[in-house]
């Protein structure tokens, strides 16, 4: 690994690996390592073969937070070919590209995530952990908040479990965090890859644009009112009904055979 390359891409059948690659970091957030994980998200969205995209880390650690040696650059770094659409700071920027990638995100904690570490955890779709990784907003311990990552962890854990672990910076672990909502399961730590490669597998049996279909109605129905929710719910409805996905998913399911989505995604 080079000095200037801070993300390992791997494929791994239908998923895109994206490898956290400063383990004398501990996985530390820099500009450059944000940078490259924006790269690889651009290279797993365009390969059809790739279902869903998995984040992780090499080393102890999943990631420890913003490099504290980078200082105000990763908090003041902007993109000045910005338009006034979406956040102009380069790690906002990336949370939200987490969230909005059509292919779905998982989180897989093979150790420690503290601080900014835990906004990519929370900008992803599934969170699974080692059972042995811990986790801290341990902001306030140096004097900080996490302010940019509040934008996501709140929706998942919830101002509740927010007051107890943003206020006090404690540690706590991978079965509290599928407690407060923050991940989905904490699996024996050798057992962390199996569990990725089972939800690769499921969400690789549904329609490909039938599933970034759905993480975009779970990313925008919570924000309309309850009627237009449900005109936006119908017309989505029906655009799936009359597309050619969900007519061979509905038709497979009736045949009783395997649906074949590459023959309607390709055709």
């Amino acid at each position: 690994m080079t000095a200037d390359r801070q993300v390992r891409y791997e494929t791994r059948g239908q998923a895109a690996w994206i490898v956290l690659d400063r383990p004398e970091k501990r996985n530390a957030l820099s500009p450059v390592m944000i940078r490259q994980i924006g790269e690889a998200l651009d290279r797993a969205s365009s390969d059809s073969e790739v279902r869903a995209v998995v984040l992780t880390g090499i080393g102890t650690a999943f990631c420890a937070g913003a490099d504290i040696d980078a200082g105000d650059a990763i908090v003041d770094g902007a993109d000045d070919d910005d338009d006034d659409a979406g956040p102009r700071n380069p790690f906002a920027k990336l949370l939200q590209r987490l969230q909005h990638l059509p292919k779905p995100v998982i989180a897989a904690v093979n150790g420690p995530a503290f601080g900014g570490g835990l906004g990519l955890v929370a900008a992803a779709d599934i969170g699974i952990a080692a059972g042995s990784a811990n986790f801290s907003f341990s902001e306030v311990r140096l004097g900080l908040i996490p302010a940019m990552i509040s934008v996501v962890v709140l929706p998942r854990i919830g101002t509740h479990h927010a007051q107890r672990l943003f206020l006090t910076g404690r540690r706590f672990s991978a079965a509290e965090a599928v407690d407060v909502g923050l991940i989905h399961r904490a699996v024996d730590d050798d057992g962390l890859a199996a569990a990725v490669d089972e939800e690769v597998a499921d969400i690789a049996r549904g329609g490909p644009i039938a599933v970034a279909e759905a993480k975009r109605l779970i990313r925008e129905i919570p924000t309309l009112p309850r009627a237009v929710a449900f005109d936006r719910a119908s017309g989505w409805l029906t655009e799936r009904l009359r597309s050619d996905e969900g007519r061979e998913g509905m038709a497979a399911f009736i045949e009783k055979r395997p649906p074949s989505w590459r023959k309607v995604t390709r055709g």
